[in-house]
C-alpha cells in the first residue's frame, strides 16, 4: 500500500517507434509512464528477436507548461496529407514526425524540414542583447552620424554563433544581411540552421551554388517580408573574370544598402598592416594560410560595400584584441572558462546544454636530452618541433630527417620510460599509447605536424614492420593537395571511422587541414607537433577535440560518450605561454593575471612530464615560466611596441573630436600638426574607400589614373599614421622610467599617476594626470597591454636587484597599471 502512494511525478511523453514487419512506418504514442514500459505492453507475447526500434523519446510538454497528447500529433500529421493505417501507425520518416511534434509544441502550422524549435541559452541571449544595445546607443549618439558600429562577439567554438547571429537579426528586423566568412567550409552550419529552425521560415539563403538565382531569391524574400541572408566568402566576393574584372553575379552585392555585414572566423581578417608588424607570428603554419584570402591586407571599410551596421564573430581574437580594435563595450565575450563554469553550475543535470561539452585536459612532456639534441636550435638551444619533424620527399618517398630519433619517439609514446627514453623517475607517466584510461580515450586522434612532407613520413613510417601496435590504427593523410581545401578532405576521415566509430581507430595527420571550422566528434585527442607561435592557430586547432560526441540509446535517451579530450604538447614553454595568452587576452572579466590563469586552469588542467614526475601546474606556475625568458633587452622592446597605443581611424576620430585631449598633445614636441595628420588620414581612408566603391559598383577595375591616386592616397596615409604612432609610442618609453623613479608600490600606476606623484609625472611624460586619464579613456593606450608591460617591468626590476640583498619596495601589495595584487601574490608572477 505505502508504495502506491509514493509515487514518482508523471512525465507525458511522445514516442515513436518502427517494426522491421511494417518498413517505412512509423507509430506515434503517448504515455506518462516508462516508454520501454508501454511499448513492451503492445508486444505481449516474447520472441527470440524483438522486431521494434525506439525512433523518438521526448517530453510533450510547451514552453507555457502545457501539455499535448499523441492525437494532437496525428491530426498535424494528417494536416501534412500524411497516409495514417492501422490506428497510429503512419507512412513517414523521422524528420516528418519531428516536424509534426514541432509545429504541435509551438501551435505553429507545420513547415517541411523545420524540426528544431530550441531557444536561445542565456549566453546567446545576452550577447544579443547586449549587441543592440550598443547599436542603438552608437546610432542615438549625433557625434556617430555618419559613422557605422562595430561589434565583437569574442565566443569559442560552440557558443551558437550562427543561431544567435540569427536571432539577433530577428530581433534589429533587419532585411538584408551579408555574411562574409575566411573560412568557405563553416557554410554548412549557417545554411541548416536557418533552414531547420521554425524561426526562420521564409528566410531566403543566398551562396555561392545559386547566387545566379539571386534576383529571383530578393523577389521571394520581399514577398515574404522576410530577411535575405547571402553568405559567401572573402574568394568569392573578390572573384574576377578572366579579364580581371568583377564578375556580374557579384554587382548587385554593391548596390545595396546592407543591414548588416557579419564577419566570421575574423581572427584571419585581423591581419591588418599594423598587427603584422607587431606580432611576431609570421611562420607559415602549415596549410592554413593555403586555405585562405589574402588576409594580410583585409580592410572592411576598403570593400566597397555599404552597410549600417558590423558584426565580427571569432573564438580567437586575440590580434582584433591587442592591436586595440574594439573598446570594452564594444565586445561581447565567451571563453572556455565561461562554458565550463556554466556546466558545472547548472542545476539539473539531465537538461544542462553543456553536458556534452567535454573537460580538456593539457598533457605537456619533456623529451630526453638524446631525442633533443638533434633539433636544439638558437643561441638558448630551444627544442625545435619543425626541425625534429623535418622530412624530405613526397607521398610513398617522404622520409624523416632525424628517423631514428622519430621512431624512439613512436616507441615512447607506446612505452613510455620502460625504454628509457626519458630520465628514470619515480613513476611511470600516463604515456598516451600506453596508458590504460588515455589509451581507451584515444580511439581517433589528430596529429599537427609542420608539412606535408612530415605528414606522408609519418604514414610511411607507422606503416613499417617495427610500428606494429599502430598498424590497428587507418591513418589518414589530410594533406597536400590531392587531400582536397576545407570540407572537400573530411570525406576519408569519416570513411575511416566508419558507422562504428567505437570499434574502429583512427590517427589523422594533418599539416593544417580539418583544424578550423571542421568538427569530427570522435577526435578525442591533438598532437601538437610543430611549432605554433600563432594563439589563433594552437587554440583553433585545439579546441576541435572538443566537439561534443553522442550517440542515442536503444530508448533514444542521448548518451556523452566524450567526456574528456586531450591537448598533448611536446613544447612545454610554448604550451604554457599558450595557455597564458588565451586566459589573459580572452577574459575581460578579471584583471589580475594569476586569477586569469587559475580560473582558465581549474578547468583546462595541465600536466607536466619531465623526466621524474607528473606534475600538475598552478597559475604561478605557469605565469613564471612564461615569464623567466624575459630580458633587459626584451623590456625595453616591449615599451617600445605598438601594441601598446592604438591608431586606427576610428581611435583618431575621437581623438580628434576631443578639444582637450588634442590641446594636451599639442603642448608636446612633435605633436604640432596631430590635428591636420589626423584629419589628412580620415579623409584619404574616405577617398580611397569612395573610389574602390565606385569602381566595385561598376563591375570595374580602377582606371590607371585612379590606381595611382589611390596607391598616393594610401601611401600618405599609412605614413601619417605610423608618424602618429611612432610618436606615442616615444611617450609610452616614458613610464618605466617614471616608474623607476616613483617610491611608490603598493598602488596601481593609475593611481600613482594621478594621486601621489603628479608633479613628477609631469615632468617626466610632459602630460598633466587629467590629460593622461583622458587619453586612456579615448582607447589611445591599451590598457591590457600595458598593465602586462607594468608586471613585467616591476618583476624584473625586483629579480635585478634581489641578489644584492636589497628590497626597493617593502609593502604589502603591488600595482599594474590599472590592477593590484598582494605581494605573496605578485612574488608568484
Amino acid at each position: 500500500m505505502l508504495n502506491d502512494l509514493l509515487l514518482p511525478l508523471q512525465q507525458p511523453k511522445i514516442y515513436a517507434y518502427s517494426d522491421v514487419r511494417f518498413p517505412n512506418m512509423l507509430k506515434v504514442g503517448y504515455t506518462t509512464r516508462s516508454v520501454e514500459e508501454r511499448i513492451a505492453e503492445q508486444y505481449p507475447v516474447k520472441t527470440p528477436n524483438q522486431s521494434y526500434q525506439i525512433e523518438l523519446n521526448e517530453l510533450a510538454i510547451r514552453d507555457d507548461g502545457s501539455y499535448f497528447s499523441d492525437h494532437d500529433v496525428h491530426h498535424m500529421l494528417e494536416q501534412m496529407k500524411i497516409k495514417r493505417d492501422q490506428g497510429e501507425w503512419f507512412h513517414c520518416n523521422m524528420a516528418t514526425v519531428q516536424a509534426a511534434i514541432v509545429a504541435v509544441r509551438n501551435r505553429k502550422a507545420p513547415k517541411a524540414n523545420r524540426i528544431a524549435d530550441f531557444k536561445m541559452r542565456p549566453e546567446q541571449q545576452l550577447a544579443v542583447q547586449r549587441t543592440i544595445d550598443y547599436f542603438n546607443a552608437f546610432k542615438a549618439d549625433p557625434k556617430n552620424a555618419d559613422k557605422d558600429p562595430k561589434f565583437l562577439w569574442n565566443a569559442k567554438m560552440r557558443f551558437g554563433k550562427t543561431f544567435a547571429t540569427y536571432q539577433l537579426v530577428k530581433e534589429m528586423q533587419w532585411r538584408r544581411v551579408l555574411i562574409l566568412t575566411f573560412k568557405p567550409a563553416v557554410k554548412t552550419a549557417w545554411q541548416e540552421d536557418l533552414q531547420r529552425h521554425i524561426d526562420f521560415v521564409d528566410w531566403q539563403f543566398v551562396h555561392k551554388e545559386n547566387i545566379e538565382q539571386a534576383g529571383a531569391i530578393k523577389k521571394q524574400s520581399e514577398l515574404h517580408n522576410k530577411p535575405l541572408i547571402c553568405f559567401l566568402s572573402l574568394q568569392d566576393l573578390h572573384g574576377r573574370t578572366a579579364n580581371n574584372k568583377i564578375k556580374q553575379r557579384n554587382r548587385w552585392l554593391y548596390e545595396i544598402n546592407w543591414d548588416c555585414v557579419v564577419f566570421d572566423e575574423y581572427h584571419y581578417g585581423a591581419w591588418r598592416d599594423k598587427t603584422k608588424d607587431q606580432f611576431d607570428y609570421g611562420e607559415s603554419e602549415g596549410e592554413l594560410s593555403s586555405e585562405l584570402p589574402n588576409q594580410l591586407n583585409f580592410d572592411e571599410e576598403m570593400l566597397g560595400l555599404t552597410t549600417y551596421h558590423y558584426l565580427y564573430l571569432s573564438g580567437t581574437p586575440f590580434r582584433a584584441l591587442n592591436n586595440g580594435e574594439f573598446i570594452e563595450e564594444q565586445v561581447f565575450s565567451w571563453t572556455y572558462s565561461d562554458e565550463q563554469q556554466a556546466k558545472a553550475n547548472w542545476s539539473n543535470k539531465a537538461d544542462n546544454p553543456y553536458r556534452a561539452l567535454p573537460k580538456m585536459v593539457m598533457m605537456t612532456y619533456q623529451m630526453a636530452d638524446d631525442l633533443r639534441v638533434v633539433a636544439e636550435k638558437g643561441e638558448n638551444n630551444e627544442f625545435d618541433l619543425n626541425e625534429f619533424f623535418a622530412a624530405d620527399g613526397e607521398d610513398e618517398t617522404a622520409k624523416f630527417k632525424h628517423i631514428e630519433e622519430v621512431q624512439q619517439w613512436l616507441n615512447w609514446l607506446r612505452y613510455g620510460g620502460e625504454q628509457q627514453l626519458l630520465h628514470i623517475g619515480v613513476e611511470k607517466p600516463p604515456m598516451p599509447y600506453s596508458d590504460v584510461n588515455l589509451l581507451a580515450n584515444l580511439l581517433h586522434t589528430v596529429w599537427f605536424l609542420p608539412t606535408v612532407a612530415s605528414c606522408f613520413a609519418m604514414r610511411n613510417l607507422l606503416a613499417m614492420p617495427q610500428n606494429q601496435f599502430y598498424h590497428d590504427y587507418n591513418v589518414v593523410v589530410a594533406a597536400g593537395s590531392q587531400a582536397g581545401i576545407g570540407e572537400k578532405a573530411l570525406p576519408p576521415v569519416r570513411n575511416a571511422i566508419g558507422e562504428s566509430p567505437l570499434e574502429s581507430k583512427t590517427i589523422t595527420l594533418s599539416c593544417g587541414k580539418l583544424l578550423t571550422g571542421i568538427s569530427i566528434p570522435e577526435w578525442s585527442g591533438i598532437f601538437m607537433l610543430c611549432n605554433l607561435k600563432s594563439p589563433e592557430t594552437y587554440f583553433q586547432a585545439a579546441f576541435r577535440v572538443q566537439t561534443p560526441w553522442t550517440m542515442r540509446d536503444d530508448n533514444q535517451q542521448e548518451m556523452v560518450i566524450k567526456d574528456y579530450c586531450y591537448v598533448f604538447d611536446f613544447a612545454l614553454n610554448r604550451a604554457l605561454s599558450q595557455i597564458s595568452e588565451y586566459s589573459t587576452r580572452l577574459n575581460p572579466k578579471e584583471e589580475n593575471p594569476e586569477k586569469q590563469v587559475a580560473e582558465f586552469i581549474h578547468f583546462l588542467p595541465v600536466l607536466s612530464y619531465d623526466g621524474g614526475s607528473m606534475k600538475r601546474f598552478d597559475a604561478a606556475d605557469i605565469l613564471d615560466y612564461t615569464l623567466s625568458g624575459i630580458t633587459a633587452t626584451l623590456l625595453a622592446r616591449r615599451w617600445e611596441s605598438a601594441v601598446l597605443v592604438n591608431v586606427d581611424n576610428m581611435t583618431l576620430d575621437r581623438l580628434r573630436n576631443s578639444p582637450e585631449a588634442m590641446a594636451a598633445l599639442s603642448k608636446i614636441e612633435g605633436f604640432r600638426s596631430l590635428n591636420q595628420d589626423i584629419a589628412t588620414i580620415i579623409n584619404r581612408t574616405e577617398s580611397v574607400k569612395e573610389k574602390k566603391k565606385e569602381a566595385a559598383q561598376e563591375g570595374r577595375d580602377l582606371t590607371p589614373q585612379e590606381k595611382k591616386e589611390v596607391d598616393e592616397a594610401e601611401k600618405e596615409r599609412k605614413s601619417l599614421r605610423k608618424q602618429i604612432q611612432e610618436k606615442l609610442i616615444k611617450f609610452a618609453t616614458r613610464v618605466p622610467v617614471f616608474m623607476y623613479l616613483t617610491d611608490f608600490r603598493e598602488h596601481t600606476l593609475r593611481e600613482v599617476i594621478e594621486e601621489l606623484e603628479p608633479d613628477l609625472f609631469y615632468s617626466v611624460t610632459g602630460l598633466t594626470q587629467k590629460d593622461f586619464q583622458l587619453l586612456v579613456n579615448l582607447n589611445v593606450f591599451n590598457q591590457s597591454q600595458m598593465n602586462d608591460a607594468v608586471y613585467k617591468f616591476k618583476r624584473y626590476e625586483d629579480a635585478s636587484l634581489e641578489y644584492t640583498g636589497i628590497r626597493k619596495h617593502q609593502g604589502n601589495f603591488v600595482g599594474g597599471y590599472d590592477t593590484v595584487v598582494s605581494t605573496p601574490e605578485f612574488k608568484q608572477l
